[in-house]
């Protein structure tokens, strides 16, 4: 049963569209900010009638900026332009006191050749006001080097976002995503297999646990593939492109998000499964999908809030260790380094034991209302069933 619910999910047109739709989105999150903030490692700088000093110090500040530039002498003004012009040149520093560069830089470029333009106007311009101040060698050094007053704030502020941290954001977004698709996918196959009376002939050959237990190991199957493809691509295309998108992520954490990621679509696809069996056309199935999907969205947003805000807050803890939003709200935790090992393992057994049960519930109910055919089956048509 496992077996053919993959060859018809892979078969699929909506498999093939959504597989590219979410292969393009990837690539555009890896490709697009290297595009935007610009990866440049070296730049071409002309120099005009500047002392040798003048090389140093441009070479100083290009370390300091983490770029690498080869300084190229010019003999005029009119002629490095013209390198410029060409691309030859990145930027032109003249010793007559102006730097020249092919495009305008914003403000907000933080890009390392924009961050080397600002620090070679800063750092010269400054040399320039200490000789015209008459400074001596000595004294425009010991301004130079002088320290501001240090800052300190009554109130702490919010610390920089670490890896695990960003991790886990990524983390919990895209296990919503995936949830969310693939428990829609389990929901709408169960519904058609009913409509069209195939889960008739289905039930000659199988009996209805065996059915239902393979069409969730399936689309489970395709999930975990389609997500490590997607994984994969990332990888590749960011060491292709020079992305830094997907470099230093915690492994740890990414470790617990593929857990709970297996933990929650096992969870929620007995449920999802089940509720297909009560409908057989396309508007029951829409006014089944958002109750069944409250307790999703709502772990889903109170993590999402958590991790955005740099702390865990009391609420985020104790959805840790209730299965329906455990997917979201544990990885959050791990990632904020907030759960220990035996944390994590009671959290995990708490939802296995719960997945149990809901899939011997989900299987007495999909077992009684998959054959009744006409109109949408009643929850509290199904009451008695779920009391055995």
């Amino acid at each position: 049963m496992a077996g053919r619910e993959i060859r018809e999910r892979l078969r699929g047109r909506l498999f093939r569209v959504v597989t590219l739709i979410l292969f393009a989105v990837v690539a555009a999150a890896v490709v697009i900010p290297t595009i935007h903030t610009g990866t440049t490692t070296h730049q071409n700088v002309g120099v005009v009638a500047g002392p040798p000093a003048l090389d140093a110090e441009l070479q100083k500040l290009a370390t300091a900026v983490g770029l690498r530039v080869e300084l190229v002498r010019e003999p005029d003004l009119s002629a490095a332009r013209a390198s410029l012009s060409t691309g030859d040149l990145d930027m032109v520093v003249d010793g007559g006191g102006s730097i020249l560069v092919q495009n305008p830089i914003s403000d907000t470029d933080t890009s390392t050749g924009a961050r080397y333009v600002r620090a070679v106007a800063t750092a010269l311009g400054a040399q320039q006001a200490f000789a015209q101040a008459g400074l001596t060698p000595e004294q425009a050094a010991a301004v130079a080097e002088v320290k501001p007053w240090p800052v300190e704030s009554v109130h702490p502020g919010k610390t920089a976002r670490t890896t695990e941290e960003a991790t886990a954001l990524l983390g919990v977004i895209l296990t919503f995503i995936v949830l969310t698709q693939y428990l829609t996918w389990t929901l709408m196959g169960v519904m058609e297999e009913k409509a069209s009376r195939v889960v008739e002939v289905l039930l000659a050959t199988v009996r209805p646990g065996q059915l239902l237990a393979g069409k969730v190991a399936g689309i489970g199957a395709v999930a975990l593939v389609q997500a490590v493809a997607l994984v994969a691509f990332a990888l590749v295309l960011a060491k292709v492109v020079g992305s830094t998108l997907v470099h230093g992520a915690a492994p740890i954490v990414v470790a617990a998000t593929l857990v709970w990621l297996v933990l929650g679509y096992a969870f929620y696809s007995w449920v999802y499964a089940a509720a297909g069996s009560m409908a057989e056309r396309q508007d029951q199935v829409q006014s089944l999908a958002l109750p069944l999907s409250a307790p999703l969205i709502f772990g889903y947003i109170v993590s999402l809030i958590g991790v955005s805000s740099g702390s865990a807050s009391l609420l985020v803890k104790v959805l840790a260790y209730l299965p329906p939003t455990a997917p979201f709200a544990m990885p959050t935790l791990v990632g904020f380094g907030e759960a220990t090992w035996w944390q994590f393992l009671l959290s995990v057994v708490v939802s296995m034991v719960c997945t149990v049960l809901v899939a011997r519930m989900a299987a007495r109910v999909y077992r009684t209302a998959v054959l009744r055919t006409g109109r949408r089956v009643r929850l509290r048509e199904l009451v008695p069933t779920l009391a055995k």
